[in-house]
């Protein structure tokens, strides 16, 4: 009967747009509160408190909902067509991340995972939660756990089928349903992805220093960034792919079947000008639906000053110039920094 659930519940999946489904216990996620511990020790988490204040939750899912017996991991390649770094040449242009290209997957993945969710239930009953990953669920030891994959030297989940370029939500359920293998690591002597990093946020394979991380750095940090970090930024304005895009495994990945995953025309290589032009609230037009709206105008527009100071494009100094009295220290600091790049 369990191994009739699992098997419809699975095709159910892959019916609703998920790329893969795996399942596992809640329990089945090994050496995590220690990992997390040491990780929170070192301070590689940077500013993001939340890791430490629910780590508890983050490092034992059971503990997250005693009542869960089953975790159903969901996997949706957002994989790109073309060159994901080829927006780096452009250096009077934003390079924004590919997952934030298109339209904010939360929204996407989440209305996917509750109609799975509703169809067990009218299927075979039980409890369910639904979870992405704005909750406190270690996905990735979880996605190792069910099989979707294993986690890469860069720390990602990477997946013999469909790379690294794909998002992860999960349904916690109270059913005891059949699970699946453990993914074994597949990396072997390759560390394409550490010799790439423009930050070294690698101290290690398997380790990374938020701190260090081009993503953290433009998306989660607050304040200003550490001169000495700022020409590594290059133009990247919004999250960082150099890891994820040189894994040899993306070579079996395919085009993301979602469409509201691909690219928005106005998000593929931005002009700098047209982004330092944005007030509060054309910033929030602009952004309407993407994930990059949740980090603020203040926070983008430094961003943006850092890239126009590593520019070298002399005519981006009087756009930066203007920013140099605005009300947030951080865009102002940006914007002098920059000015005195270019001069």
């Amino acid at each position: 009967m369990k191994a009739r659930i699992k098997e419809r519940l699975v095709a159910q999946a892959l019916a609703e747009g998920f790329d893969a489904c795996r399942l596992c216990r809640p329990w089945d996620v090994g050496q995590v509160p220690e990992r997390l511990a040491a990780y929170l020790a070192r301070g590689y988490h940077g500013q993001m408190g939340w890791l430490a204040e629910r780590s508890a939750w983050r490092g034992a899912p059971e503990v997250l909902w005693p009542a869960a017996r089953t975790v159903i991991m969901l996997a949706e390649s957002y994989a790109p067509e073309g060159d994901a770094l080829a927006g780096l040449a452009a250096r009077d242009r934003g390079n924004i991340s590919v997952y934030a290209r298109g339209r904010d997957y939360h929204d996407t993945l989440k209305k996917r995972l509750k109609r799975l969710a509703r169809w067990l239930i009218e299927t075979a009953g039980g409890e369910v939660k639904v979870f992405v990953d704005t909750a406190p669920v270690p996905e990735k030891p979880l996605g190792q756990a069910a099989g979707l994959g294993w986690q890469g030297k860069h720390t990602n989940l990477v997946s013999r089928d469909l790379g690294n370029w794909f998002f992860i939500g999960s349904v916690f359920t109270t059913l005891e349903l059949e699970t699946d293998p453990p993914e074994t690591d597949h990396c072997g002597s390759c560390r394409a992805c550490l010799d790439i990093c423009p930050t070294g946020a690698f101290p290690a394979p398997y380790q990374l220093d938020a701190r260090r991380c081009i993503s953290y750095l433009t998306i989660e940090h607050e304040g200003p960034v550490e001169e000495s970090l700022r020409p590594a930024l290059g133009n990247r304005i919004y999250g960082c792919d150099d890891c994820l895009a040189v894994c040899p495994w993306n070579k079996f990945a395919s085009l993301a079947r979602e469409v509201k995953y691909h690219a928005r025309d106005d998000l593929t290589s931005p002009k700098l000008t047209e982004l330092a032009g944005l007030d509060e609230v054309g910033f929030r037009v602009r952004f309407s639906g993407s994930p990059i709206k949740r980090i603020g105008r203040n926070r983008f527009l430094r961003n943006v000053l850092y890239a126009m100071g590593n520019s070298r494009d002399m005519s981006l100094r009087e756009v930066a110039q203007g920013h140099c009295e605005d009300a947030d220290a951080a865009v102002a600091d940006a914007a002098r920094w920059a000015v005195g790049r270019l001069a």
